[in-house]
């Protein structure tokens, strides 16, 4: 069996259709809409004269014995309590032109892997649903200034103790569904890293006639090698 080469490994074959990227657009907001319901509804909010009144900050509940708890955090900085002290506003405006950015770039490759198109969605719906906690709920929520809100963190996982320098970790940080997202999306990229579409390939798959003569010339190529192969069997026979 001949080894596939870089052109078939990158891009949809042939008779294969280009997928429709609006799935994997409504995937992202249906994720961001759950993130954004699951948070608001631990947090709490009042509207349209509604009023819901969430847990308290640190209230916990068990979800799946202690090994899963429903615990209410909030976080001032980046994924997983990690801190990012007053250049907060760079961290809020970094993750909307990330998102904007894989929104351009997902958008553009929809001729290449499956995986790294799930990995990119998700990535997105984890940017942009942490970016609406940081940006929009100090207001809404009337406890910071826009662009400086608290991220919502509510899942908390349990793992053995461990000691390190001098601190005993009990458990995973809290975090919530945009940080699953983006874990998720980061180990689906690392796995297909390899075929991850560059700028020149993007260029390259939204020309055809650049990619058929790719594959030609590869087709070629291999038909070449297996002819010479053909021909040295024939002067060992000899």
């Amino acid at each position: 069996m001949t080894a596939l080469s870089d052109v078939e490994k990158i891009y949809v074959k042939p008779h294969e259709k280009s997928r429709n990227m609006l799935w994997f657009f409504m995937a992202a907001a249906f994720l961001i809409l759950l993130d954004q319901l699951t948070k608001i509804l631990v947090k709490g909010f009042t509207l349209f004269g509604y009023h819901h009144e969430g847990m308290y900050l640190g209230e916990s509940h068990p979800l799946i014995g202690d090994v899963v708890r429903l615990t209410f955090v909030e976080n001032p900085g980046m994924a997983f309590g990690i801190q990012f002290g007053f250049a907060k506003i760079f961290l809020t405006l970094f993750s909307l032109i990330a998102g904007s950015a894989l929104l351009w770039y997902l958008s553009k490759i929809k001729r290449f892997s499956l995986l790294i198109q799930i990995g990119i969605t998700l990535l997105i719906a984890g940017a942009l649903g942490n970016f609406i906690d940081r940006c929009f709920y100090g207001v809404f929520y009337g406890e910071q200034a826009l662009f400086y809100g608290y991220v919502v963190d509510f899942i908390q996982v349990d793992i053995p103790d461990i000691n390190w320098f001098g601190a005993t970790y009990t458990h995973w940080p809290v975090f919530n569904i945009a940080d699953s997202c983006v874990s998720v999306g980061m180990v689906l990229l690392l796995i297909r890293n390899k075929y991850l579409p560059t700028l020149a390939d993007i260029k390259n798959a939204e020309n055809p006639s650049i990619i058929s003569s790719e594959q030609t010339q590869s087709e070629a190529s291999q038909t070449d090698t297996t002819l010479s192969d053909n021909v040295s069997d024939n002067e060992n026979t000899k």
